[in-house]
């Protein structure tokens, strides 16, 4: 129940987010209108095709993608058609009599007298298909659940909670607007300008939406202002109800307010209340480093528990500091347990887990958790994921995603204290990530985690679409921010596209200072050569750790290649890597 609470009041805040802004003026259009028979039809359309069609989105793949993708083009003309029918009702019927005579009956028809609310039912149908509300924490949660978990009545269920949230402080402001637009035109008598200045913005958002700005700057824009406060709702809601609230993510591209690093921490103690017990640390398929642990072993220690995968950005970037306190508090008591539990099914092979392990130097003990048995135990959803547990094997602090290093030491040292231990070790652990594992430039980040498989592939530009699970010759596609194409022969799968024909090649148009792509070689192993371009020049300075200033690189291994990482000021930019030889195999971009 807490978690429907907690999308409902997540759908809420949406109103306090620049994202809402492109539907605003589709909302107000009906403000002069009887709510029961004109605003409120239009917002539980709103509300039960977003609902709809998000879940279909999560859980359905590329096609339900495209399928949204036609509607959002006859959601926009119908919203246009309405634009012009409030901003030049006389012109337009001239023009286009049957068209403005949908349009007439669209704006006027749907009043207390005819009683009619299929027109504004309607409208909100076509705004549901537009509205892209930010995925802050909680949207995210809901969204990565409906990946992991596939189709069901509480995935829509969720979402329908989401919207209605957004719905209900929509009907608020709608009201409240009502009142003021019928007491501006009884003292100003500009009933009629009203109604044409409403025409415009109808437009002017459509326009928006067109153009990608509401999932775009609108969604950077609303990270700051409003991923906090959902953040809080999660962290507050869950400490009541640890089984129904844990927070969902994949490889996350964790948000601003979690990545900013605090000052050095008090030594005064903090409120650590119990979260709940260390559950049984059984269902590993393999331990490295160590025999299997168990939580009764454990009792008398403190323990970390990492949960991470070793082509997760969020997660190469948290290791440092992991290992760090792995090093610096062991003599101390501390007991640092990695879970390796893998996004993608390459980094199920031991292996190559045993390898990511000498790469990146941990020496502590990680359990290779590739049927989820102990991610589940823990009732996890987020990769990178801290649990702090204290010598009598109670959970007493989490930690989501990058960030709070600082705190998250303090909370180390203090359980250390309680459990007798003198921590003889002062001040922070010296920490500076280097590669892929350097902090990130979160300020300029404006690309999200984009994902090759079109399972959950977002924003292809490829003419044509998909081909799924088939041989197929894409065509490099036009390029707006945060778009991708392919271009020559690949085969694309629910998990990632596959090169048949060498000179295949993708494109990526980013805006971030450093860009990650997760890559594997030919299926028997071969290496495949590729050369990356920006902006169709040698990256020069700005190449990536895993290529030479020509842009020269090769896939040996299936893991995270940094290919980009801008020295000078960041700014949009296109990214190209064309393969020399076939059978390279692309799972997702990350950024940093």
């Amino acid at each position: 129940m807490l978690l429907f609470i907690l999308a409902y009041l997540g759908g809420v805040l949406t109103i306090v987010s620049p994202c809402i802004l492109p539907v605003l003026p589709f909302v107000f259009a009906r403000a002069d209108r009887p709510f029961l028979t004109s605003g409120l039809p239009m917002l539980i359309g709103m509300a039960a095709t977003f609902a709809a069609v998000a879940t279909l989105a999560a859980v359905a793949g590329g096609w339900a993608v495209a399928a949204n993708e036609y509607g959002r083009f006859l959601a926009l003309a119908l919203l246009a058609l309405f634009g012009i029918a409030l901003l030049f009702p006389a012109v337009a019927e001239r023009v286009t009599q049957p068209l403005v005579a949908l349009g007439g009956r669209l704006s006027e028809q749907a009043d207390a007298q005819t009683g009619n609310i299929v027109p504004s039912l309607l409208l909100g149908v076509a705004t549901g298909l537009l509205w892209a509300p930010c995925a802050g924490p909680v949207l995210g949660l809901i969204l990565t659940g409906a990946a992991l978990n596939g189709a069901n009545v509480e995935t829509t269920v969720l979402l329908f909670a989401y919207a209605a949230g957004a719905a209900t402080s929509l009907a608020l402001a709608l009201l409240v607007g009502g009142r003021v637009f019928a007491a501006m035109k009884r003292s100003l008598g500009a009933g009629e300008w009203v109604r044409r200045g409403l025409g415009a913005l109808v437009l002017v958002a459509v326009v928006a939406i067109a153009l990608g700005v509401d999932t775009n700057y609108l969604t950077n824009l609303s990270l700051t202002q409003t991923s906090a406060i959902e953040q809080g709702l999660i962290d507050r809601l869950r400490g009541q109800d640890k089984t129904a609230m844990a927070p969902a993510g994949g490889a996350m591209q964790a948000n601003p307010s979690m990545m900013m690093k605090g000052a050095a921490p008090q030594e005064d103690a903090l409120a650590l209340p119990v979260e709940g017990t260390l559950p049984p640390l059984d269902g590993a398929v393999e331990w490295l480093n160590s025999a299997p642990l168990s939580a009764e072993a454990l009792r008398g220690k403190v323990v970390l528990v990492d949960f991470w995968t070793y082509s997760c950005i969020n997660c190469l970037r948290a290791i440092p500091y992991v290992r760090a306190w792995a090093e610096k508090y062991k003599d101390d008591g501390l007991v640092v347990i990695g879970v390796h539990t893998p996004e993608f099914a390459f980094e199920k092979r031991p292996a190559n887990v045993k390898k990511a392990l000498g790469d990146l130097k941990i020496d502590y003990p990680v359990a290779i958790d590739n049927n989820y048995a102990i991610w589940r135990a823990f009732n996890n959803m987020y990769w990178p994921a801290h649990y702090f547990i204290d010598a009598q094997g109670h959970i007493r602090h989490h930690h989501f995603g990058e960030g709070e290093y600082d705190k998250s030491e303090q909370v180390i040292r203090q359980l250390l204290r309680e459990a007798g231990k003198t921590v003889a070790a002062q001040g922070l652990a010296d920490v500076e990530g280097t590669g892929a594992q350097a902090a990130p430039d979160m300020e300029n980040i404006k690309s999200p985690e984009t994902y090759l498989g079109y399972d959950r592939a977002e924003n292809f530009m490829s003419p044509g679409g998909f081909t799924r699970d088939g041989s197929h010759d894409y065509v490099a596609g036009r390029l707006k921010l945060n778009d991708w194409s392919l271009s020559g022969t690949w085969t694309v799968d629910p998990e990632h596209a596959a090169l048949d024909k060498a000179g295949g090649a993708i494109r990526y148009r980013f805006h971030a200072r450093d860009l990650h792509l997760v890559l594997g070689p030919a299926m028997d192993g071969r290496p495949v050569r590729f050369k990356v371009t920006i902006d169709g020049a040698a990256p020069g300075t700005d190449h990536g750790v895993d290529i030479d200033a020509g842009g020269v690189g090769t896939v040996s291994e299936q893991r995270l290649y940094q290919l980009v990482r801008q020295q000078g000021a960041v700014k949009e930019r296109t990214f190209e890597i064309e393969f020399l030889d076939p059978g390279v195999q692309a799972f997702a971009f990350t950024f940093g």
